[in-house]
């Protein structure tokens, strides 16, 4: 799950799949990390926390990290937040290989809409708007890849 700073959007999406995840009986590896490291180290954002513990869910030990090139060997898909998270990540790839990894999260439900899943940090929109985007999503996640 990969996003701007890894405080808002990505940390939920993590918490949100890993919970499903668990809740299913999966044994999936599942993290998140942003294309600026600037945050590095951080705590999820408190609104992210709020949102998260108000749907049961603990983000609290998580900590911003900036994505790197051993993700792309680490994990089978790499879901982007938004286009400009998407297109950082399809830089950042080595080969065809790489980038068939990188997918928009939103299109799991809209497929090829390419539907950003929008930044709250700055209040346009609800970080309870964007924890049902991502819930949905990861449902959908859930549903296509969890048999």
């Amino acid at each position: 799950m990969v996003c701007l700073g890894n405080i808002c959007r990505s940390p939920l999406a993590e918490g949100i799949l890993k919970q499903k995840a668990k809740d299913a009986g999966l044994n999936w590896e599942v993290d998140s990390a942003g294309t600026y490291g600037g945050h590095a180290g951080e705590k999820p954002d408190r609104r992210s926390r709020k949102v998260a513990e108000e749907n049961s869910i603990d983000i609290s030990k998580q900590r911003s990290r900036q994505f790197n090139g051993y993700d792309f060997e680490q994990f089978d898909i790499i879901y982007a937040m938004d286009k400009s998270n998407e297109l950082d990540l399809l830089r950042l790839a080595k080969d065809d290989a790489e980038k068939a990894k990188v997918k928009m999260i939103m299109n799991e439900l809209e497929p090829s809409e390419d539907i950003a899943v929008p930044d709250p940090y700055y209040g346009e929109y609800g970080f309870e708007n964007v924890y049902k985007m991502l819930d949905l999503a990861c449902d959908k996640i859930i549903e296509k890849y969890g048999k």
